[in-house]
């Protein structure tokens, strides 16, 4: 159906995207529609495909974790942002469950740490880690922080949507439903290499529509449409697959230890085990790229998680994780690494997951995304304008320096400490494998004592 549109001063009606409703064939284009999906005191007018004068200072390619708390972050400095999302819809993902405690605080910087709030996100303060028996637990770092820092897990629909939400409260914000089809050249054409980036072309429903604008951040994340033309060289490698399970219970009962995340260092790799809310556990059972991945339908991964993870796991989750496999439920997510390769594209920046991704197993890709975010709005604030190319082209370079050290060291610990926690046939590696947990080991009880 038609609602009317929610921008000041027009009289415009606004046509709301079903999902899953079949498109017409022919597609139109009209100024006339717009929908539903705004934020408080979007611009009125949409461009029909063409050249078009610049109606925002930037669009936002993605209402993820990143893009969603980039939008806000402009906005809050007075841009006009046009923020579009394929999707409004709450997520349901595996990963992105939990927020370290860097990440919190890059939150906090943002003006955003209230979007942990009411969502029953659980507060966790390190790891229990586990082999062939013994524990090492490891606190994070906290001692003279506030009480409010602290890691947190949480459900991450819930935790994208509070940040949608926030997007959405600005006043120069519009945030929209939108499927982005097309990167535009300034003169509305097609974009391609060599030329200016000036907004991109994108489906409402069945109407097209060109959006305009000096400045395009993409983050439309893991499966990005884009990176391929902004980065070409960009590869993403997959070392392994998430096969999440969910523990019903309440996770200070069902964990070993309450308050923190849960890293088995099973064979062949990891499997881990965390709150998302006060009545749920995730476990996350890792399958190597070498591994043939077992069938759900014909029961396999049941069988494989029984008989193959079960008895490494401490005692204390068995009957739960049993429970949990009984019940048949379980969704898979692959895992991608692929470091940062900036290339530089006049109009145009990528951030998140279509730009730079490392194995979640530290749980650190939030933590990158925010530490993002911050350094963007940081570099760009200085700007009257983002008109002038050649000046944003110097700060986003300032931002790739700057966000090279933070970004490097959480993205190699990621990876490497994914290389030595599975098991291996090398003895020299399970050497390795076994002196890391010892160290860890006593690290904690160090820093316990």
């Amino acid at each position: 159906g038609i609602v009317p549109l929610r921008a000041r001063g027009v009289g415009q009606v606004a046509q709301s995207a079903k999902k899953g409703e079949d498109s017409t064939p022919q597609r139109r284009t009209s100024p006339s529609f717009l929908p539903a999906e705004m934020g408080r005191g979007g611009e009125a007018a949409s461009s029909t495909v063409g050249a078009a004068a610049p109606e925002w200072d930037v669009i936002v390619v993605g209402a993820g974790v990143a893009g969603a708390s980039l939008a806000y972050a402009l906005g809050k400095e007075g841009r006009k942002v046009l923020l579009l999302e394929r999707d409004m819809s709450e997520p349901i993902r595996i990963v992105g469950e939990l927020l370290q405690p860097g990440g919190y605080l890059k939150l906090k910087e943002l003006g955003l740490e209230w979007t942990v709030d009411g969502i029953d996100a659980q507060k966790v303060y390190g790891y229990a880690m586990y082999k062939d028996g013994g524990e090492a637990v490891v606190g994070y770092p906290l001692k003279g922080r506030g009480d409010d820092v602290a890691g947190r897990s949480f459900h991450n629909g819930r935790f994208v949507m509070r940040l949608r939400e926030a997007a959405k409260s600005v006043e120069t914000n519009d945030v929209r439903q939108a499927t982005v089809k097309k990167l535009l050249a300034v003169d509305g054409s097609e974009w391609s290499e060599g030329k200016t980036i000036g907004g991109v072309a994108a489906t409402i429903g069945d109407v097209d529509h060109a959006f305009m604008a000096p400045l395009t951040v993409v983050c439309d994340g893991y499966f990005s449409a884009f990176r391929k033309k902004l980065t070409p060289s960009a590869t993403p490698v997959s070392p392994s697959t998430f096969v999440g399970i969910l523990l019903d219970g309440d996770p200070n009962e069902l964990l070993p230890r309450p308050g923190h995340g849960h890293v088995v260092l099973g064979d062949p790799s990891p499997v881990l085990f965390y709150p998302i809310s006060s009545k749920e556990v995730r476990c996350l059972v890792d399958i190597p790229a070498h591994v043939k991945m077992p069938s759900v339908a014909s029961g396999a991964m049941a069988e494989y998680v029984l008989t193959k993870i079960v008895p490494q796991v401490p005692e204390k989750l068995r009957a739960p994780l049993i429970r949990a496999v009984e019940g048949g439920q379980f969704k898979s997510m692959m895992n991608k690494t692929m470091p940062a390769q900036p290339k530089r594209t006049p109009g145009a920046v990528l951030i998140g997951d279509a730009f730079n991704m490392r194995h979640p197993l530290t749980g650190g890709g939030m933590t990158v995304a925010f530490s993002d975010v911050v350094t963007m709005k940081s570099m760009l604030s200085p700007l009257p304008t983002f008109k002038d190319t050649a000046a944003v082209r110097e700060r986003m370079d300032a931002f790739y320096a700057h966000r090279t050290a933070p970004a490097l060291t959480i993205n190699t610990l990621a990876n490497a400490l994914y290389k030595v926690f599975c098991a291996s046939g090398d003895s020299s590696m399970e050497e390795m494998r076994r002196a890391c947990f010892e160290y860890l080991r006593l690290r904690g009880a160090l820093f316990a004592g």
